[in-house]
């Protein structure tokens, strides 16, 4: 099967025209119209196989998780998604497994609205690069460098289910595997918290690790309280109570929003969400890190954030 041969049988649902898309898939780039006083907001991720997910997993999850890991970056930047890009590296043209991958892509995509207007296929080791496009009103975007002294630090939903689903494999429970493989984009809540929060970040890397991009960012500090952290029941039913804080502060793959924003706004944050916000922190003017239990003690951490180049 030839590339384009692929992209009409597998991917033709997912290129409608019209809402912004000017010329869409078929020509040698996209034309898109933003929404008119709208910033165009752009990230893009890659997926490799045996680095970020297991060589078994499910084609349909994966397709979910390429497009999902994308609109966790949007979803922090107060976006709203409108279109993606796809570049798939292929080792063979498997026809039933593209067929299961569009699928997933596709029911993920539908949930939001969001549309694919160009890619690219090759073959060589499998590897998913989605470049997503989201638009947000001219000067309400959430950025990483706004956080100040005094500000609550929050997230969304639960910490450490990913983790531990891969931890666990296929003895994970399914509620755990749920969070690992078809991770829940925050796109509601970021886009309620425009106007709220004065700093904000998706969850990829594990929060002890991220919210050091939110405090170099801001030239700021942090008390973060880890008994505060929020844990599913199935989470906490199935963890070792002594792996439970590496899981949530380090194992990654949350894909949940971590944002400060001023401490007598958080109860108006929370109702606005349609996932709960839980107060885990505060900014401080030192320019550290600092780990503390229920009773306020400092905590040495035996964990280290996880890092893409060791």
């Amino acid at each position: 099967m030839d590339e384009f041969a692929l992209i009409r049988r597998h991917f033709a649902g997912l290129t409608p025209q019209g809402d912004g898309v000017v010329l869409g898939v078929g020509d040698d780039a996209a034309v898109l119209q933003p929404a008119s006083g709208c910033e165009l907001v752009v990230t893009s991720d890659t997926l490799v196989a045996g680095r970020h997910f297991p060589a078994e997993t499910a084609a349909g999850d994966i397709g979910w998780k390429s497009l999902a890991v994308n609109l966790s970056d949007l979803a922090a930047m107060g976006a709203r998604p409108r279109w993606f890009t796809l570049a798939l590296t292929l080792p063979d043209a498997d026809d039933a497994w593209l067929a299961a991958f569009a699928a997933g892509l596709r029911t993920l995509a539908d949930a939001h609205g969001v549309a694919l207007v160009g890619g690219d296929t090759t073959r060589g080791p499998l590897s998913i690069t989605i470049t997503a496009l989201g638009e947000v009103p001219a000067g309400q975007v959430l950025r990483r460098d706004g956080a100040r002294p005094g500000d609550a630090i929050c997230v969304t939903g639960t910490l450490g289910d990913a983790a531990l689903a891969l931890q666990q494999g296929s003895a994970a429970d399914a509620t755990l595997r749920a969070r690992l493989d078809r991770p829940a984009p925050r796109i509601d809540a970021g886009l309620s918290l425009r106007g709220l929060a004065h700093a904000a970040l998706d969850l990829s890397d594990g929060l002890f690790g991220d919210l050091r991009h939110i405090l170099d960012a801001s030239r700021v500090g942090a008390v973060l309280e880890v008994d505060a952290l929020p844990m599913s029941p199935a989470f906490r039913a199935a963890a070792a109570a002594s792996s439970r804080r590496a899981l949530q502060l380090t194992g990654g793959d949350d894909y949940e929003l971590c944002v400060c924003l001023p401490a007598d706004a958080v109860d108006r944050a929370a109702a606005r969400l349609d996932v709960p916000l839980t107060r885990v922190g505060r900014i401080t003017a030192e320019p550290q890190l600092c780990l503390v239990d229920a009773a306020g003690h400092t905590i040495t951490p035996s964990f280290t954030a996880y890092r893409h180049f060791p």
